[in-house]
């Protein structure tokens, strides 16, 4: 029974104090490559929707002036 109770008493022991492996990012992970594509996909959208606002802006500026 004593032998038993130490076991017990070293498992949690080595639990406690096993170093916790990091967890990865998702880049780092096996979905990394395909993370490439979608942060491409919202650079254009952002790139698109800056010229968006830019056109709109000079539209303003153009017929406030006109």
């Amino acid at each position: 029974m004593r032998f038993l109770i130490l076991v017990l008493f070293i498992i949690l022991l080595a639990f406690t104090f096993w170093p916790e492996q990091p967890t990865p990012t998702a880049e780092e992970s096996f979905i990394g490559p395909q993370l490439e594509p979608l942060k491409k996909a919202e650079q254009f959208e952002q790139d698109y929707l800056d010229a968006v606002d830019k056109k709109n802006q000079r539209m303003e500026e153009q017929s406030d002036g006109g």
